[in-house]
């Protein structure tokens, strides 16, 4: 099969393609596109009758009867589509970027194209060469890494370019984790041109197949919000300062600059030696434990081949390892009750000691003990709180709002440690436990119900794979001192944990162009519906409003 070179940038070049062998009606196929569904592209007028930006493919033919195809890009004197600041900030999702990326979706336009791409890359170049200034021998570079989503390589590509296009070097590390990613920014390792000075993934987490996105990261975490909102702010101006030749010129430099690395080897390498470190220095700490892993066919296959399996354990009966973007068997989501269902059964079928389940870029896990016992949500945050308060007795342990009062008591009255209710979002959460330590009260763990866990040890990053080996580190210690009895030692640790009869989660979605907002502001009408749920509690004596909990009077920041 032979691939056509000239690339189409929306409208600013048009593919003219030319068949000396006409006794073939040359086709083109798109290689991201909706599934089972090829669409086969046809000459009309003397042009490819496209509109994405896709690699395009000629189907192949015999060599007697091969028609020879030239693609030339010429430029138009149509414009990219005119886009204004709005365009680009309605890609905001809190502290990360998220969009459309792959056409097939009924209702939902492409609106992260590999030309946006290219400007929000450039932009975060940009943002950086502002706060980190390139010393005398070496350019700032930037790491890249991708899940498993079917518009990741056409998007690395788009971001490759707009951080080589504005100065700066590339280091693509292909299919890898979010928590590498940010790894990336403190490892020292020349051979790995780490540290490298900021770091970007491309994910959209458990979203579907025809999303995408980025998180960004420096060696101080993850980027917030109003970092992300400058960023689409300034991608906004250089988007409408694009010209054929730019884009062009953009290509030739990405061409010349990027590097391609394995981090993944480095990051995975550092999961291990924690592992063994906690058991002693062992060479083998899990020896005979039967752990089963469940990636969602995102990028987490990792763990069980590059993990587990240094370590000793058996991990035979592991399912969906195969990165596939279109995720076949279940939603990549800790979450789901379909995707917990999955892992459960795979654990009793096999009869293995452990579960583990990750998201779609492995920064959410959960996990499963050997009677099919669910770690996740509610039980997974006690479970973390118990290891943490053994380490760090008497610490505060920040969670979203969600979690339930059984999990209050279990924390403070069972563990000693005090539970401080914060409001949604990992990275609220996170930076809620910064604070209070910044204020003298100590937090060494912050973590959502969502899965999202992260550690003052592990630098304040929310790391599935690093909770993981939390608990490995645990069933090894534990075997370490002669303790048997495989993941029960894990389960007796949220022994007490009472959980709710019922738990229902109701999110109210507020249309700010509502009439009963009245040119009102979004925030007041939001704090109006709070103050009517709260007189209802008060009028009813069965409910109670939660005594302790910083999310309502905060909630919409």
């Amino acid at each position: 099969m032979a691939a056509l070179s000239g690339k189409v940038v929306q409208n600013v070049l048009v593919a003219k393609c030319c068949q000396q062998n006409r006794k073939f009606s040359t086709q083109y196929q798109r290689d991201c596109c909706a599934p089972n569904m090829r669409s086969l592209l046809p000459f009309q007028g003397g042009k490819l009758a496209w509109t994405g930006f896709f690699t395009m493919r000629l189907c192949t033919m015999s060599k007697f009867s091969r028609g020879i195809v030239y693609c030339n890009a010429a430029p138009s004197t149509t414009a990219l589509p005119s886009l204004e600041k709005a365009d680009f900030l309605k890609l905001q999702n809190g502290s990360d970027i998220r969009g459309v990326a792959v056409a097939g979706v009924e209702g939902e336009p492409v609106n992260l194209t590999e030309a946006v791409t290219e400007a929000i890359a450039a932009a975060f170049a940009a943002w950086l060469l502002d706060k980190k200034k390139p010393d005398a021998f070496r350019r700032l570079r930037i790491s890249i890494g991708h899940d498993s989503r079917i518009s990741a390589q056409k998007l690395q590509d788009a971001v490759s370019r707009g951080i080589a296009g504005a100065g700066l070097d590339v280091i693509q590390y292909g299919l890898a984790s979010t928590p590498a990613m940010f790894n990336s920014t403190l490892t020292v390792n020349d051979e790995f041109l780490c540290p490298v000075d900021g770091s970007i993934m491309i994910t959209a987490s458990h979203l579907p197949y025809n999303r995408n996105g980025f998180k960004f990261f420096t060696n101080a975490g993850g980027l917030g919000k109003a970092d992300i909102k400058d960023i689409l702010e300034r991608a906004t101006n250089i988007y409408l300062n694009f010209t054929a030749e730019g884009l062009t010129d953009s290509e030739r430099k990405a061409s010349l600059s990027v590097k391609r690395v394995d981090y993944m080897t480095v990051y995975t390498s550092n999961l291990v030696a924690a592992v063994r470190k906690a058991a002693g220095n062992i060479e083998k700490p899990l020896e005979g434990f039967h752990i089963v892993v469940d990636a969602g066919n995102g990028a987490g296959g990792f763990f069980a081949g590059k993990v587990l399996e240094p370590l000793g354990a058996i991990t035979s009966g592991s399912q969906f390892l195969e990165p596939d973007g279109l995720f076949p068997n279940h939603i990549p989501n800790p979450e789901d009750k379909a995707a917990m269902k999955a892992i459960t059964k795979a654990v009793l079928d096999n009869k293995a000691d452990l579960g583990i389940i990750f998201d779609t870029d492995v920064d959410r896990s959960a996990a499963v003990d050997s009677t099919g016992c669910e770690f996740n949500r509610n039980r997974l945050i006690a479970l973390m709180s118990a290891l943490v308060l053994e380490e760090h007795p008497g610490t505060t342990i920040v969670t979203d709002s969600v979690t339930s009062d059984g999990l209050t008591t279990f924390i403070e009255n069972k563990l000693g440690g005090k539970h401080h209710r914060f409001k949604r979002g990992y990275k609220n959460v996170i930076d809620e436990a910064i604070r209070l330590n910044s204020g003298g009260e100590e937090s060494h763990l912050a973590i959502e119900t969502s899965g999202h866990g992260a550690l003052k040890e592990n630098h304040w990053l929310d790391d599935g794979a690093y909770l993981m080996v939390k608990l490995l580190n645990k069933l090894a210690s534990a075997r370490a001192s002669g303790i048997g009895g495989g993941s029960k030692v894990l389960t007796d640790l949220v022994e007490g944990m009472e959980d709710p009869a019922v738990a229902v989660e109701l999110r109210l979605k507020i249309d700010q162009n509502h009439a009963d907002i009245k040119g009102g502001s979004f925030r007041d009408y939001g704090e109006a519906v709070l103050k009517h749920l709260e007189n209802i509690i008060n009028l009813d004596p069965k409910l109670q409003k939660a005594p302790v909990n910083y999310e309502g009077d905060v909630s919409g920041e």
